[in-house]
């Protein structure tokens, strides 16, 4: 029995990782790829502006995006190929926390008859506060 657990357990643990893996990977080479293009600079450039609101660099934009509209494992590989520093990395935690897999979840919620536009803007609003209280703790630090 204790046998038959650990593999099974085993095998679950190596399908979650194959799982993970095929978001994660591609776009952590994506992304390290973009790097030593002038898009992500560009990026950067144009929403520097918008992510000093939160602290964090205009690079952050494509991680809250990533996260927002695919998943959290999405951001992760996109969080790993750019250089942040732990409170940016923090920030940007959560805020996602609160706004992850915005389609998928607002269709979930949707089901459950719960309104569509009053779950985004509660969860964006959320992501919102959170990141600029963080970020203005962030600057204090």
């Amino acid at each position: 029995m204790l046998v038959a657990s650990i593999k099974t357990g085993f095998k679950k643990g190596l399908e979650t990782t194959w799982l993970l893996a095929k978001v994660i990977v591609p776009v952590y080479f994506v992304i390290t790829i973009l790097k030593y293009t002038p898009v992500i600079d560009w990026i950067a450039y144009v929403f520097s502006p918008l992510m000093a609101i939160f602290n964090l660099p205009g690079e952050a934009a494509i991680i809250l995006v990533l996260g927002n509209v695919l998943n959290l494992y999405a951001a992760v590989g996109a969080i790993t190929a750019v250089s942040l520093a732990p409170m940016e990395i923090t920030t940007i935690a959560l805020m996602l926390s609160f706004s992850h897999s915005l389609f998928v979840e607002t269709a979930v919620t949707k089901k459950l008859g719960v309104s569509s536009v009053k779950v985004v803007l509660i969860r964006l609003g959320l992501a919102l506060a959170s990141g600029i209280i963080m970020g203005r703790l962030g600057g204090l630090v």
